[in-house]
């Protein structure tokens, strides 16, 4: 990700003409050789080991956080105090009550937050929120989303950081995305009802068999706050899924279907005209699409990942240039880390529990 945010910030000027052109000043990686290297490789002026060095430098305005979530909290609060503006990768912080402190940190600042949910952000999903908000597929009844991936469906994969701890598990690391989907899609979760576990309990290690002391999949019920029913399926173990970032909506007069492994395609039903002839239409995002002329001109070209990460970029800036905040800002982090928080306990208690009910337990 840190690759990802410093070619984004070397790009984004170009690809938008924006009024802000970054210049890349520090970057902090782990060591003096493999920072010294990235600096290098990535066009930085300089670089540090010490994340306390970069946050307090007078010339650094910004700051982007891509390192492990259990680092965000302290970065951020030493980044607001420093009066830099802070954009934090997904997950926000260990959980609800380091994201609450990290969201409480942002608004004392007056300070630009933003967090890192890029996927949404494709051109296609942008067109899915605009055919929604705009009354298109009539009032949403249900939704289904996933994030499914298999990079952890064979047994024989060895024991990682991946396997170990919470904060690094299926509900860690790819849940916050799909989540946010929802939320960004159809508007705030009021309760829900989770099914969480570890498939492969046990992982090869160089000692032997290592506990797997974290989740594999999940699967949640919910009942969003504007009445529509809802399911979430989340999996690191769903073999043969790459990017299996997906959704389907149904409303009273249409409904909308997105699959992030054809990214650049959305596919639309309207119940209208005759009925022989309804059926669901390819929609191939072109120029006439939210943010999509900026990297071509041809429609059914298509955007890519790095795209993603350029428009995050984008809006990062144009919230530091006008003072104006840009979603998802930490509050959205925040409401995404509530809602896993909410699963958890939902597991634990095995039933419904209202999202109100948590904010930093």
């Amino acid at each position: 990700m840190g690759k990802a945010h410093a070619v984004a910030m070397a790009a984004v000027a170009s690809v938008f003409d924006t009024a802000l052109r970054p210049s890349l000043e520090m970057i902090c990686t782990t060591t003096p050789e493999g920072a010294a290297d990235k600096a290098r490789q990535f066009g930085f002026v300089r670089s540090t080991t010490d994340w306390r060095v970069l946050v307090t430098d007078p010339k650094v305005d910004a700051v982007v956080i891509a390192s492990p979530q259990h680092t965000h909290k302290d970065i951020a609060l030493a980044a607001f105090a420093a009066g830099k503006h802070v954009f934090c990768e997904k997950p926000l912080g260990l959980g609800p009550a380091e994201s609450r402190e990290m969201l409480e940190a942002a608004r004392r600042s007056g300070l630009v937050h933003m967090t890192g949910f890029n996927y949404i952000r494709t051109p296609a999903s942008q067109l899915a929120r605009q055919i929604i908000a705009n009354g298109e597929i009539g009032t949403v009844t249900w939704f289904r989303g996933e994030h499914t991936e298999d990079f952890c469906a064979d047994p024989a994969e060895p024991a990682s950081w991946r396997t170990r701890g919470r904060p690094n598990g299926n509900m860690g690391d790819l849940s916050p995305h799909i989540i946010n989907a929802a939320l960004a899609l159809v508007g705030p979760i009021a309760s829900l009802c989770a099914d969480i576990e570890t498939v492969h309990r046990a992982r090869p290690s160089p000692s032997g068999p290592e506990t797997v002391t974290n989740d594999d999949q999940a699967q949640i019920m919910c009942r969003f706050a504007g009445g529509a029913m809802g399911h979430l399926f989340i999996s690191r173990v769903a073999t043969g899924r790459k990017m299996g970032y997906a959704y389907e909506i149904f409303g009273t007069t249409g409904a909308i279907r997105f699959d992030q492994e054809d990214q650049n395609a959305l596919w639309l039903y309207k119940a209208e005209g005759h009925a022989g002839r309804r059926g669901f239409t390819k929609i191939l995002t072109g120029p006439e699409h939210p943010d999509y002329q900026a990297f071509c001109l041809g429609p059914g070209h298509g955007t890519g990942y790095q795209d993603q990460i350029i428009i995050e970029a984008r809006d990062f800036l144009a919230a530091i240039a006008d003072g104006k905040p840009r979603w998802p800002s930490f509050e959205d982090g925040h409401m995404v880390n509530r809602l896993i928080e909410a699963a958890w306990a939902s597991q634990a208690r095995r039933g419904w529990v209202d999202v109100a009910s948590i904010e930093g337990e």
